[in-house]
C-alpha cells in the first residue's frame, strides 16, 4: 500500500490563512485522530487532500506522485464529508451501484448488511434522508468503497448514541477484516480515543501534535495539590493550563517532566486525550 505525504500545505481564502505550511504523513493501515476544534482547518485539509479544493502552496503526494488531476491516485482516497457529491433524486442502492462504477470492488455485501442494522431504507432518494440517515448513507458508502485511505470528516454528525456506538464497532470489524488507512476527523474525542492508533492535532491552522497515541500520553500529566506546591512543582515545565476547586489546583503539563522531589501534597497523574487536546486547543494558552 502507498503513504501520502503533505509538504508545506498552505491555504488561504482571499487573505485569511487557514493552513499554515502543515507537513506530515500517512502510513498504510493505520486509524487517525484528526482532532481539532471549529475552523481549524481540518475540512479544508481533508478536501485539499483529497483534491477537492486546491491548495495555495505545498505538494501533496502519494508515493512521491502528485494528487493534482492523476484519477490513477484519486481513486486510492475516499472521502466522506458533509458535502455530498451525488444527485440528491438517487436512490441510496442507486450510490452504491454509482459508487462501484467510480471505484470498483465495491463491498455490496458489507453496506447492504449494514443498511439492515442501521434500519436504512435502500430504496430511500439520499435527497429525502434526514440528517441522521444522511449520516449513515455516507458511512455505508465510505466503509464499502475499495479505496485503501479512507477520510471521515465527522462521521457521527446526527447520529444517537447507538449508532454511534454501532459505527464504531463496525469501523473496528471492517478494520480488523480489511485493514486500510482511516483518518476520521472529529471533535468528540472521547469517543474515538481508544480507536485511534495516531493523532494529528490541529489549531489555527498548524499542527501541534504527530505521534502516536500511547507516545503523546505519555508525556500528558495532571499534577494536583494545594496551589503554592503546585505552581513550584512545575514551575519551568510546559503547563499547557490548569483548574482549581478551592485551595486545590491543577496543573496540566505536556512534555517531559524534571527530576524534582515530588512534595508529599502533591500528586501526578496521567492525562487522558480529552483533557489533552482541551488544554493544548484553548485559546489564550500555549
Amino acid at each position: 500500500m502507498s503513504s501520502i505525504e503533505i509538504k508545506n500545505v498552505t491555504k488561504q481564502f482571499g487573505k485569511k490563512e487557514v493552513l499554515a505550511g502543515l507537513n506530515f504523513k500517512l502510513e498504510p493501515n493505520k486509524i487517525y485522530g484528526l482532532l481539532g476544534r471549529n475552523g481549524a482547518g481540518k475540512s479544508t485539509l481533508l478536501s485539499i487532500m483529497t483534491n477537492r479544493i486546491p491548495l495555495t502552496s505545498g505538494t501533496v503526494t502519494v508515493d512521491g506522485e502528485s494528487i493534482q488531476n492523476n484519477d490513477k491516485i484519486l481513486q486510492k482516497m475516499y472521502l466522506m464529508s458533509e458535502v455530498s457529491l451525488y444527485n440528491s433524486r438517487l436512490r441510496v442502492f442507486q450510490v452504491f451501484n454509482e459508487t462501484d462504477k467510480m471505484y470498483g470492488k465495491f463491498d455490496f455485501d458489507l453496506a447492504n448488511r449494514l443498511a439492515g442494522e442501521f434500519g436504512l431504507d435502500l430504496n430511500a432518494r439520499i435527497g429525502k434522508l434526514s440528517t441522521g440517515y444522511r449520516t449513515i448513507f455516507k458511512v455505508l458508502v465510505a466503509m464499502g468503497v475499495s479505496a485503501e485511505y479512507i477520510f471521515l470528516d465527522e462521521p457521527t454528525l446526527g447520529l444517537d448514541a447507538n449508532h454511534r456506538d454501532l459505527f464504531y464497532k463496525e469501523l473496528m470489524e471492517s478494520y480488523a477484516n480489511r485493514p486500510r488507512t482511516f483518518v476520521i476527523s472529529t471533535h468528540l474525542i472521547e469517543e474515538v480515543a481508544n480507536l485511534v492508533e495516531h493523532v494529528l492535532i490541529i489549531k489555527n491552522g498548524k499542527i501541534l501534535i504527530d505521534s502516536g497515541v500511547d507516545e503523546t500520553l505519555a508525556k500528558a500529566h495532571t499534577v494536583t495539590g494545594p496551589e503554592a506546591d503546585v505552581d513550584s512543582y512545575t514551575a519551568g515545565l510546559n503547563v499547557i493550563g490548569h483548574d482549581s476547586l478551592g485551595k486545590i489546583k491543577a496543573n496540566y503539563v505536556f512534555g517531559d517532566m524534571d527530576d524534582k522531589i515530588l512534595p508529599d501534597t502533591v500528586s501526578i497523574e496521567s492525562m487522558d486525550l480529552q483533557k489533552l487536546f482541551i488544554n493544548l486547543t484553548n485559546e489564550g494558552e500555549n
